[in-house]
């Protein structure tokens, strides 16, 4: 057969079309559980084994303890620290792992412990800035090159935070509008709420307030929002204070309302695990049980109406990770269940992972599973119906912050130090 070579037109559309696929095989993460807010990354390639030595790009010494997640930006990557008395907002170069800038962002005082201190929030960017969220209540936006933009301080504008552990939300953002939840009770009699901000002027565009019946420590929650969708509308999803509300996302009003996150009533209900959605379909953890299936876009008391399925075998800590078919869980105990999305069947689970504690949420790309335990291990399993350990890796380092994927590689953060795993992908 005669080798027949393509015109130049031809040849463009070739190379056009293999960038193309390159770059949707390509993603930041912008935010606190990725680009699209469910623990998941369109990344191609990404490492499945390392050590503190073997595929490890760079490993960046930190100066103290830290549970919040980097989010990365082209070749930036940004980072919340406590350094000594100051919390701090790094922005790292990806390529050399060198620190590009560092910015304060106020004083570190405040309630801290062993899994908590006041730079647990995520920072979150829309590709012009990037805004930081403190346990303070220091709310701070900076361009790229970190200059200051704009600041809030939303305790002192709105009140003082009330929950027993210190305040940890990481702010989501969605078209311009940063939610900022505020649910406590535990320790202040003042009522919990949403605000919302405008990325850019840092202006508030409104705050609502988010009544409860929940008792003792069950009103606080440490959760980030999320966005549910069906066709071209979406909602603002919040959990906490023993129910799931969703928001209209210009106003802030409650559109509808869904208990059941607290069947008994208990007094010791806080919720940590983030809801995630695919579609209109949500996903709410509460503290173990009951974890429900709720579909959005109701009005009113949607309690019985909106409930698709319950499951009994949820997270306290680690936020699930879903594609759109499968559903990945992980409890504190490092019990791995995958479920069908849609109907809560169990395909497989609990299978159980090295023992130890988990309380970072586990990542879900590249056709893998993604989960670091509070030792560093992270282990490596197979995406699908089928549970097969594909590897572990030890980074022997205390770890709370969870795993994320950009450009090729796997970032991950300990107590010590900000890793880069694998070889980074151009960009």
């Amino acid at each position: 057969m005669a080798h027949v070579r393509p015109s130049l037109p031809a040849l463009m559309a070739i190379i056009l079309a293999a960038r193309l696929v390159a770059l949707a095989a390509a993603a930041d993460w912008p935010q606190w559980r990725g680009p699209e807010l469910r623990g998941t990354s369109p990344e191609r390639g990404l490492p499945v084994e390392w050590t503190t030595k073997k595929n490890v790009a760079f490993r960046l010494a930190l100066p103290d303890l830290g549970a919040s997640t980097p989010i990365v930006l082209g070749d930036r990557v940004f980072l919340h620290v406590a350094a000594g008395d100051t919390l701090e907002l790094w922005c790292v170069d990806r390529r050399s792992g060198s620190v590009a800038w560092k910015k304060p962002l106020g004083p570190s005082a405040g309630h801290a412990h062993r899994k908590h201190n006041m730079s647990s929030p995520s920072p979150v960017t829309d590709g012009t800035r990037v805004v930081a969220m403190t346990g303070t209540g220091l709310l701070k936006a900076f361009d790229l090159d970190g200059k200051a933009l704009w600041s809030r301080d939303v305790q002192a504008e709105y009140g003082t935070f009330g929950l027993m552990w210190g305040y940890a939300s990481s702010p989501l953002l969605f078209e311009g509008t940063l939610y900022v939840p505020v649910l406590h009770g535990m320790n202040t009699d003042e009522a919990s709420y949403l605000l919302g901000v405008d990325a850019v002027t840092g202006k508030t565009i409104f705050r609502v307030e988010r009544p409860s019946d929940a008792r003792n420590e069950s009103p606080d929650a440490y959760i980030t929002p999320t966005v549910v969708r069906r066709g071209g509308a979406a909602e603002i999803v919040v959990t906490g204070g023993d129910a799931v509300t969703g928001h209209d996302p210009k106003t802030g009003r409650e559109l509808w309302r869904a208990s059941g996150l607290n069947p008994g009533r208990e007094g010791n209900y806080r919720i940590v695990a983030s809801p995630v959605a695919f579609g209109d379909l949500v996903v709410a953890p509460t503290r173990i049980r009951p974890m429900l299936g709720l579909r959005a876009f109701g009005r009113g008391d949607v309690t019985k109406s909106a409930l698709v399925w319950s499951f009994d075998q949820g997270p306290d800590v680690p936020t699930p990770a879903t594609d759109g078919t499968h559903l990945y869980v992980v409890t504190d105990r490092g019990m791995l269940w995958c479920l069908d999305l849609q109907t809560a069947r169990v395909l497989y689970g609990p299978q159980r992972l090295r023992p130890g504690t988990y309380s970072a949420s586990p990542l879900l790309a590249d056709g893998k599973l993604y989960v670091t335990g509070e030792d560093g291990l992270t282990s490596v399993v197979a995406a699908g119906p089928r549970f097969e350990l594909l590897a572990e890796n030890p980074l022997d380092e205390f770890t709370l912050s969870s795993p994320v994927a950009a450009a090729g590689q796997i970032f991950l953060r300990t107590r010590s130090a900000l890793y880069a795993i694998g070889g980074a992908a151009a960009r």
